[in-house]
């Protein structure tokens, strides 16, 4: 039976990507949650996006970036932006942060654990919903490393940010 121009035919499962044995167990989990890395973004200035000092890696504060625009995640939150919108931007900070470390360490499982995250959260006068909105970024952590996920916080509001984002947030990790 031919199909007209118009049907779709039937979706089959992907086979298996033969990188997935080259990914490490946190990558494959990040995967299984259908997050999957991103292309790392450009720095927007004159700064390294990581530096690791002894056994601690600082990636600089990160946008949400997708292919290198904002998308959806520009403006203020209170009047652009939901919180439920300002969550999942959170997350998108911390793929970026994820897809820095693994460009720099090669493995995400080297994280033995997420010690702080500052986010600074554009928000119009008497948002105060901060916390929330940087929850995304925090339980995405736990989600994905457990207890070592687990971690110090700031939940900063400000009134703007680079590119007009609505949240940018950096990172500490312990690394192996």
């Amino acid at each position: 039976m031919k199909l007209k121009t118009d049907e779709k035919k039937p979706e089959e499962p992907a086979p298996p990507d033969p990188a997935d044995k080259n990914l490490d167990p946190i990558e494959k989990k990040l995967r299984s949650m259908l997050h999957p890395l991103p292309k790392i973004p450009q720095p927007l200035g004159s700064y390294v996006p990581v530096l690791r000092v002894a056994n601690l890696v600082f990636v600089s504060g990160q946008l949400p970036l997708a292919n290198n625009a904002l998308g959806a995640y520009k403006g203020r939150l209170g009047k652009e932006i939901s919180v439920e919108a300002g969550q999942r931007a959170a997350k998108q900070c911390t793929l970026n942060a994820l897809a820095f470390f693994k460009h720099d360490f090669g493995r995400l499982d080297k994280i033995k654990r997420v010690v702080k995250l500052t986010g600074y959260v554009a928000g119009m006068p008497g948002f105060h919903d901060q916390a929330k909105v940087i929850n995304g970024a925090s339980d995405l952590l736990v989600e994905v490393y457990g207890d070592s996920g687990k971690h110090a916080r700031a939940s900063v509001g400000v009134t703007d940010l680079p590119m007009g984002a609505c949240v940018e947030i950096e990172y500490i990790f312990e690394v192996r």
